[in-house]
């Protein structure tokens, strides 16, 4: 059995075929982690979930900002807007099954290979958050996702406000911030409050921000953590933190890793892609 995890994919089935092709992934005997963004910008994003849906468990998804906004646009707490490119998804003639085996995936995921833990976000961790409090608090948003009070949450998920974490906070607000780190994060202040108007690359941190991964006494920086959603970051090696959105949907490469004996032992696996949106 190989292991692997695959950057964002954001609706480029095509290319995530010729990727599946080049790591020679077999159903019965690999697994695959898809860490987030599976769809919207990109052509084929029904396609895409209905390829995650035939291989459930060999490849196994997390959910990403993009694909909670198709939750959201479904249950109309969400306008589509020009970028998008969500309509083969909503006007499908299986969106219902397709929507909820999509809001039935985690925010997070974690992974013990070789005795080893691999954590898995879309986007970002807490400085505050161990590995632990990290699946803990997906659990969270999990558990309101897939249950019954779905939409009523979802109109109340967007927003930059708290900027930081608290073990106080309740409600909406509390899924809000976790919702925001796990899917959105890349830059924060060194004691943990999160900036959502930067997109920059990692090495041209706004004053006073740095990456998440950065913040001196992350406490989540003993565990390797692999992470979409920053194109502008790239691929990204260090011994405990892998980086895989390389701006498929953008003309860039998809990108997979895979793992050997043990976590340590990896290579990266990409294929070029079309273009399918112009960054801006």
């Amino acid at each position: 059995m190989a292991l692997y995890c695959i950057g964002d994919i954001q609706g480029c089935d095509s290319a995530l075929q010729r990727l599946l092709e080049r790591i020679d992934f077999s159903p019965s005997r690999d697994t695959v982690y898809l860490l987030g963004d599976l769809v919207n910008r990109g052509p084929e994003s029904a396609a895409v979930l209905r390829r995650c849906m035939a291989a459930e468990g060999a490849l196994a998804c997390l959910l990403g900002n993009h694909d909670l906004h198709l939750l959201a646009a479904a249950h109309g707490a969400r306008k589509i807007s020009r970028r998008d490119t969500l309509a083969d998804v909503l006007q499908a003639p299986d969106r219902d099954a397709l929507l909820d085996w999509l809001r039935q995936k985690p925010l997070a995921r974690l992974h013990t290979h070789a005795g080893e833990p691999l954590l898995m976000v879309h986007a970002g961790v807490l400085p505050d958050w161990s590995a632990d409090d990290t699946l803990a608090r997906a659990a969270e948003v999990h558990a309101v996702l897939r249950g019954p009070d779905l939409p009523q949450f979802l109109p109340h998920m967007y927003g930059n406000t708290p900027e930081r974490w608290s073990d106080a906070l309740t409600g909406t607000e509390r899924l809000r911030v976790i919702v925001n780190a796990l899917t959105r994060l890349r830059f924060c202040t060194p004691d943990g409050a999160m900036d959502f108007d930067s997109t920059e690359s990692a090495a041209a941190a706004p004053p006073g921000l740095m990456p998440w991964f950065d913040v001196p006494g992350r406490q989540s920086a003993d565990t390797l953590v692999a992470f979409g959603h920053w194109s502008t970051l790239g691929w990204m090696d260090r011994p405990r933190l892998l980086g895989l959105d390389t701006g498929c949907v953008w003309g860039g490469c998809l990108s997979a890793v895979r793992f050997g004996a043990t976590l340590a032992e990896r290579e990266c696996l990409q294929v070029r892609c079309a273009q399918a949106q112009q960054p801006g």
